[in-house]
């Protein structure tokens, strides 16, 4: 495939510059990227550094390191962003799944359908709960749990003890909120089960103009270093509509204790540290234009690969034209507000392709690898190879492209000219 995007500075970029031993500008030409990363969190840093150290400081002089002041003042104002009623600081996204699950009511005995194309925490903390995760295939477009199936499967395979569904808000887009509401309502008679966001990539996104974590009973955000917003270090966040769920979740991340050294239930130790609470203010402040700059490099890589010829484009439902294109890019609801924790592409040849982007010192990263229904952990479940197509496919096809707030056209530019030229 010859592509008009590649053709105009391909000279420029695999001819290497004549070096000396100490380059001059002109050697080195400062317009084109010499790499690219999948995520530089070094450039975030240098933005806020000096706010970040002052926060870690004050911290430090309050000598109150765990829960406390800094801990309650980000939960009011996450409560705040998203829209629920109270937010629970935890000390991970893990540690958020699984209180949401049992503040929801999951107890041992009880199933939960999830899908089965997200992070292995989503399915380990239904375990951690003593309920079964039922694994259900996804959405070819969005590649969301597909509501559809789930009805489905209801129907047709009647879950022991049904007490939740959880849906994923894959790479930064909220799953079909109204379909699943719809479900509860169908079925409120026969199952007593609620609606569980795993919101771990989707901080700031919104569903029909409502945000993330107020969409469910409970929901669960993961500040891993690598999200949109991100701690330095491990820190989660749980989000909920009920008040009183809140505060069993506080006596549940603290050892199921309502009062120091009595303990009403068996909970764990999942409390947030302050120095990572004080970071994440620093950096909520930013995470609305953070957000808004992912979605314009969004937009920029859609341009670029339609002008590549690569792809039709993004549409809601795929084209005959995007299931024989080398790369299709995944559908968006005009229902959801999309926070790019990551922009995936669908590659053919995607392993050759990542490959070929290595050596060019372009980062990718394949989320995720394998199903959930395919980990040898989950065999005792019975499933197999070909049960989930749609998950399994996607496994082989997916790649993530560089995304960050500070990411530049000329760098989103030499990623797509990149893949214009493996193809070619």
């Amino acid at each position: 495939m010859k592509s008009n995007l590649s053709s105009s500075r391909k000279t420029a970029r695999t001819t290497p510059p004549k070096t000396t031993r100490n380059p001059t500008p002109q050697s080195v030409p400062l317009s084109v990227p010499l790499q690219v990363p999948l995520l530089d969190l070094r450039r975030q840093y240098d933005g806020i550094r000096e706010d970040a150290l002052s926060a870690i400081a004050r911290v430090c002089d309050s000598q109150s390191f765990i829960l406390g002041p800094e801990v309650e003042a980000l939960e009011r104002e996450i409560a705040a962003l998203t829209g629920a009623a109270c937010a629970v600081g935890c000390a991970s996204g893990t540690e958020a799944l699984w209180l949401t699950l049992v503040a929801a009511g999951v107890k041992p005995g009880d199933s939960v359908i999830t899908t089965a194309f997200s992070f292995f925490a989503s399915a380990s903390a239904i375990v951690r709960a003593g309920a079964t995760p039922v694994f259900v295939d996804v959405d070819p477009g969005t590649l969301n749990l597909d509501a559809a199936l789930v009805v489905r499967q209801i129907k047709t395979k009647r879950p022991d003890n049904l007490r939740a569904i959880l849906p994923v808000h894959l790479y930064g887009q909220c799953a079909d909120m109204d379909a699943f509401d719809r479900i509860v309502d169908e079925y409120a008679k026969e199952f007593e089960f609620a609606i569980v966001e795993d919101a771990a990539q989707a901080i700031g996104a919104e569903w029909n103009g409502r945000g993330a974590g107020s969409l469910g009973v409970t929901a669960a955000f993961s500040f891993y270093p690598t999200k949109n917003l991100s701690a330095y270090g491990d820190a989660g966040i749980v989000t909920t509509t009920r008040p009183e769920m809140a505060e069993h979740m506080r006596q549940l991340r603290n050892h199921g204790s309502p009062r120091r050294y009595y303990h009403d239930e068996f909970g764990w130790n999942g409390r947030m540290d302050a120095i990572q609470a004080a970071v994440l203010r620093v950096k909520l402040a930013h995470i609305a234009d953070w957000n808004g700059r992912r979605r314009q490099h969004a937009a920029t890589y859609d341009r670029l690969f339609a002008e590549s010829g690569l792809t039709s484009g993004p549409t809601s439902s795929q084209t005959s034209n995007q299931l024989t294109a080398p790369v299709r890019l995944l559908s968006r609801s005009p229902k959801a507000k999309h926070v790019f924790h990551q922009y995936v592409i669908r590659a053919q040849r995607r392993d050759e392709l990542r490959k070929f982007l290595a050596e060019r010192k372009i980062g990718s990263e394949v989320y995720y690898p394998l199903p959930l229904h395919l980990q040898p952990v989950f065999s005792y479940l019975g499933l197999k190879a070909g049960d989930l197509p749609v998950s399994e496919q996607a496994a082989r096809e997916v790649l993530a492209l560089p995304m960050f707030p500070e990411l530049t056209e000329a760098e989103i530019r030499l990623v797509v000219e990149s893949i214009a030229d493996f193809y070619a």
